[in-house]
């Protein structure tokens, strides 16, 4: 059963990770004839962009499942926030050129990582636990690149282009709050049940699933379109 379950997750991350970081046609309209400041469209833009980026939220996803506390949750997620939000604006801005494949590589290596993790990987093999917080912040850094190489993809009109930035960025931040308020209110529901942590290891296995099988279609696409 957990085969079939594992070969599911596999056919629809194929089928979506294409979109999860693509663009559609009326972005891609938008964002190429755009001059000067447009706030709104670029807030409307970062929230839809988070809420189809499968591998932000499942790298998120892992780093909540097993928090408990309000405090830690808006702790944990306030490191990826300002990791994300540092890289984006400055990989912009400061046009920092990284290979979209690669930057997305390392992201869905942090899918692996909070799933490996989650599961005690690194007491049972290594004999100690990574500072789960620098983790975070750091993955939050690559995570804000993955972002950046998606608007690098256009040539902006720079008049505004600041403005237009902190507008994509707090759509970011919108679209990972409704995305985590949904996963909170299933974990929620779900966390009342025994199965919560009976399944908790096929859960963050599955997690390390879909990580490597995004890793392996960036991989895959780096080498042939090097």
């Amino acid at each position: 059963m957990f085969k079939k379950i594992i070969v599911l997750l596999a056919l629809c991350f194929v089928s979506v990770t294409a979109y999860a970081h693509g663009v559609d046609d009326e972005t891609q309209s938008f964002l190429l004839t755009n001059k000067g400041i447009a706030f709104g469209p670029f807030l409307y833009i970062g929230a839809k962009h988070m809420l189809t980026g499968y591998d932000h939220l499942l790298f998120l996803v892992g780093v909540i499942f097993f928090l408990y506390r309000t405090r830690e949750i808006l702790l944990y997620i306030s490191f990826f926030t300002i990791g994300h939000s540092l890289t984006l604006l400055l990989g912009v801005m400061a046009d920092i050129n990284v290979n979209a494949y690669l930057i997305d590589a390392i992201i869905a290596l942090s899918i692996v990582y909070k799933g490996f993790d989650n599961l005690g990987g690194f007491k049972q093999f290594f004999g100690r636990q990574p500072n789960t917080k620098v983790a975070v912040l750091v993955f939050g850094l690559f995570h804000g690149f993955g972002l950046a190489t998606k608007l690098q993809e256009f040539e902006f009109d720079k008049e505004g282009l600041f403005v237009n930035l902190l507008g994509f960025n707090l759509g970011v931040e919108i679209g990972q709050f409704l995305a985590l308020g949904f996963v909170l209110l299933v974990l929620g529901v779900w966390r009342r049940y025994s199965s919560y942590i009976k399944f908790s290891n096929v859960t963050n296995i599955a997690l390390m699933a879909a990580g490597f099988l995004l890793l392996g279609f960036q991989l895959a696409g780096y080498f042939t379109t090097s």
